[in-house]
């Protein structure tokens, strides 16, 4: 004799093991989605830092030496990179371009397991899915150039006939006005390019420094006086450099003069990186004076009197200041790097 509701509850269990074989490809799938997603999405940030700090440290290789061995699609600089920033200390650098005529690099990292394909990823959740790997890559590109428009340190330009350009050379003495200045520049008896421009640069008013474009001509401030507005500035400086610390500044260089006393301009042609180790700005009073004669520094490149100039050295140097623009890399010192993607 059967008893009633036996045959029901066979096909209610049956309908319960069904829901819950579909519910379970479900669950799978919400923990590939959570599991596996999270797994990826770490990967790839390792890999983004990764790519970031190979392509940018490729680029300050290019940007101080273009001949630099590191400067280069062979070079081991951009896998020790990518290997430092990966969790597992194991990356891939799936591709390399470099672009010295247009100053940009693109670096491309993806990951990499042991025994494994390249780029590839093992998933674990995902598999029940019949996803058993997925590819993992990130890319960076960074350019460099010289600076050729941008912020002055200070409101001040040099002639070229001054720039004895050694790399991480001795100290020299740029002078503006005075009787020191280079034989070869052939300034007139007071020293001055031309009558009454003695390198000022205009300048909104009440800063110190403005903001010139050295491919093109830059009016002047005439006269041989100092701005008092920029005291800050040189006592900033000077405190640095006391503690010290190095003090680098982008100095507009001119090649060219045109008119006379209000009228001068300069035909800026590039920034210079110049590490500033004193000045004279026609006074003898701080912080117009700092370091300007010995023992501070060598009776040579004493600066007094009359004389107006900055001590220092030109030097190679990178910055990441995103306050210039750029302009082709070849450049005299300065370089100027940046993160574009």
């Amino acid at each position: 004799m059967r008893r009633l509701g036996t045959s029901t509850a066979d096909g209610e269990r049956g309908a319960v093991s069904v829901l819950v074989a579909i519910l379970m490809v479900a669950l799978l799938g919400f923990a590939a989605l959570a599991v596996d997603a999270g797994m990826l999405y770490a990967e790839r940030s390792q890999l983004r830092n990764g790519a970031d700090a190979a392509a940018l440290a490729i680029a300050q290789k290019c940007a101080k030496n273009i001949n630099d061995a590191d400067c280069s699609t062979t070079s081991t600089l951009a896998r020790t990179l990518a290997n430092g920033n990966a969790g597992d200390g194991a990356s891939n650098v799936a591709d390399l371009v470099l672009d010295k005529a247009a100053g940009t690099v693109q670096v491309t990292t993806g990951a990499q397991e042991a025994g494994e394909a390249p780029n590839r990823v093992s998933l674990f959740f995902a598999r029940a899915l019949g996803i058993n790997d997925a590819t993992v890559t990130a890319g960076a590109t960074v350019q460099w150039g010289r600076p050729v428009a941008g912020p002055t340190a200070f409101p001040i330009a040099f002639s070229i006939c001054q720039v004895k350009f050694h790399v991480d050379g001795g100290l020299q003495l740029l002078v503006s006005h005075g009787s020191k200045t280079e034989a070869s520049c052939n300034y007139g008896p007071s020293g001055a390019v031309v009558p009454g421009g003695f390198g000022w640069l205009n300048r909104p008013s009440g800063t110190c420094a403005g903001i010139v474009n050295a491919t093109g001509w830059a009016p002047s401030d005439p006269g041989n006086s100092y701005p008092g507005v920029c005291d800050d500035q040189l006592r900033a400086w000077a405190a640095d450099i006391t503690a010290g610390k190095d003090v680098t500044v982008l100095l507009p260089i001119f090649d060219q003069v045109a008119g006379t006393g209000s009228s001068t301009t300069y035909k800026l042609m590039s920034f210079a990186a110049f590490r500033v180790k004193g000045w004279s700005f026609n006074g003898n009073k701080f912080p117009i004076t700092f370091n300007n004669k010995p023992p501070a520094v060598d009776a040579a490149l004493t600066c007094d009197g009359s004389c107006t100039g900055v001590i220092g050295s030109f030097i190679r140097y990178v910055s990441l200041d995103s306050a210039y623009t750029l302009g082709t890399p070849e450049d005299f010192g300065a370089g100027i790097i940046r993160l574009t993607q």
